[in-house]
């Protein structure tokens, strides 16, 4: 079963790449040890690549079933040796094919569509801004969750709704993992891409299920091939994918991420934002982690 990702041929919007390191810089160094939050090693991917590490956060609060398959997959060595056979520069790095040509996929079922999540009232969800939605709806609200950019409905959503929620789906910012599929939704089974630069046209149309944290140079590094066409041989690739849980102690990489619901991380993005002339889009801002 093919299972490419169709959308090569999309407008491409430029964006700031995702910081990877903490830069020294005094909002930065202004931060507190509780500004800091150290992921879920569940929820981590250490995926060391002939260009470097890449070390990625998933998200199982926008997409659980396909969080749950590339835990499956990962425990499984099943990527451990794959390449990085579609590359496009200012797009996306696709990988995850055992036949390493865009036709391939795991023994394991294909995955119903992950495109949107519900958010409730509850959720981990840290507005950043409200922008117009046009129609009837009036707004909807940009935030995090965790690393991840999302868009959802308003609020006020909720108290109409029969399950207290609101629609969301993440946004393909640099870093953003998403599933790559065929034409049929519900066909993404275990190729995923990471993203080179901002493409809202995925959003809705693909499954976001995590975001790089430390390593979107290394992304940046994987050698790409003519647009909309297959790398040439030599390609890189993905030397082991492992779960950080799963890891010898003595081999994990200790990781922190900038929490975005800490008072430091809005004291740090409206620095940046003011750097930036007043204008920073929520894929312009940058999340720092620390990889020790």
């Amino acid at each position: 079963m093919k299972s490419a990702l169709f959308a090569a041929a999309l407008a491409l919007v430029p964006a700031v790449a995702l910081a990877q390191t903490a830069p020294a810089s005094p909002a930065l160094a202004s931060l507190a040890p509780t500004d800091w939050r150290t992921p879920d090693p569940d929820n981590i991917l250490v995926i060391d690549t002939n260009q470097g590490r890449i070390i990625l956060e998933m998200a199982p609060e926008l997409a659980p079933a396909h969080v749950a398959q590339v835990r499956t997959l990962a425990r499984d060595h099943f990527y451990d040796g794959l390449q990085f056979f579609r590359v496009i520069n200012g797009f996306m790095a696709q990988t995850g094919d055992p036949k390493n040509d865009g036709t391939g996929g795991s023994d394991l079922p294909d995955l119903k569509a992950e495109f949107e999540f519900r958010r409730g009232r509850a959720d981990p969800f840290v507005l950043y801004e409200k922008l117009p939605a046009g129609g009837d709806v009036g707004v909807t609200e940009v935030g995090f969750y965790g690393a991840m950019p999302v868009r959802t409905g308003p609020q006020m959503q909720m108290f109409a709704s029969v399950d207290g929620k609101t629609a969301g789906w993440g946004l393909f910012c640099p870093g953003v993992a998403g599933m790559a599929r065929s034409g049929d939704p519900d066909s993404a089974n275990s190729q995923f891409f990471l993203m080179r630069d901002t493409y809202p046209t995925l959003n809705s149309q693909y499954t976001a299920w995590g975001r790089v944290l430390s390593g979107e140079d290394v992304v940046r590094k994987i050698k790409a091939g003519p647009e909309d066409d297959k790398v040439p041989e030599p390609r890189d690739v993905m030397k082991t994918v492992r779960l950080l849980s799963d890891m010898p102690e003595k081999d994990r990489p200790k990781i922190q991420v900038v929490d975005t619901r800490s008072p430091g991380f809005r004291t740090m993005v409206a620095a940046q934002k003011a750097a930036a002339g007043g204008v920073l889009t929520i894929c312009d801002v940058e999340i720092p982690a620390k990889v020790g």
